[in-house]
Order: C-alpha cells, then structure tokens, then sequence
C-alpha cells in the first residue's frame, strides 16, 4: 500500500470553503475516475498560528496505481484550479511513502 501525501495552507477566512471544494468536488471527481488501485482519501484540517493546514493522504496499491492517477511524473501536486484559488501556498510535488503497518480493529 502506497500513501500519497501533500499539505495545504490556506487563512481562516478560506477554510471552510478549501474544505467544502476539496470534500464535495475534488475527492469525488478522483473517485469517479474509477483509477484502478486507488482506494480513497482522508482529509485533515488544523490550525497554526494564523493560517489553517490541510492534510491530504490518498492511498493506492502501488506506484503504478499512483501513475495512473498522475502520470509519469507521478509526485507532482494534483491542486484544480478551484483549489488553487482559496490557498495561500502548498506543496508543489506530494510524497510517497511504503505503508508498513495498518490500523487493526480492536472493537
């Protein structure tokens, strides 16, 4: 299991509306893709001093899943125009890590 990780800042004022497109639009609009190996995405959100950061971390079963997504140049940033448009700065390239241990349900 591949993750794909990038980081996103964006002012208070912005937040919610970063949050809304990435989790109404953006998210959907890759799992309507149907990209084979891609199996979702969560979304994290805190504040830092006077800007508030997001979390992607997409997963995938392998590079080549993650290839599918993006191409050749696979650790590019995927950020739509929409996205672009309520951030202050992000990650120009996303990182990939080996997942190496997964939650285990202790229920």
């Amino acid at each position: 299991m591949i993750s794909r990780i990038w980081h996103g800042w964006t002012t208070p004022d912005n937040a919610d509306a970063y949050e809304r497109i990435v989790s109404a639009q953006v998210l959907p609009d890759i799992a309507a893709r149907r990209i084979a190996g891609y199996r979702g995405a969560h979304l994290l959100r805190r504040t830092v001093g006077d800007e508030v950061e997001f979390i992607t971390i997409m997963w995938f079963d392998s590079l080549d899943s993650v290839k599918a997504f993006m191409g050749d140049d696979y650790e590019v940033a995927h950020v739509p125009a929409q996205a672009r448009a309520v951030l202050s700065r992000f990650d120009e390239r996303s990182q990939h890590y080996d997942a190496l241990l997964e939650p285990k349900d202790t229920r």
